[in-house]
């Protein structure tokens, strides 16, 4: 279950990352920023 939960965490990371990237506007880049640190941290696994 652990995996399944990391591998979810890691496809969501690759999609805020990815919306980070292709954004023009620098509001919604602001904003995948402050969602890509917690998930980066997840991924990690340092809470």
């Amino acid at each position: 279950m652990f995996f399944i939960y990391l591998i979810i965490t890691a496809a969501v990371l690759g999609m805020v990352v990815w919306c980070f990237i292709t954004e023009r506007d620098w509001r919604k880049q602001i904003c995948a920023g402050m969602v890509i640190i917690p998930l980066l941290l997840r991924v990690l696994l340092i809470k």
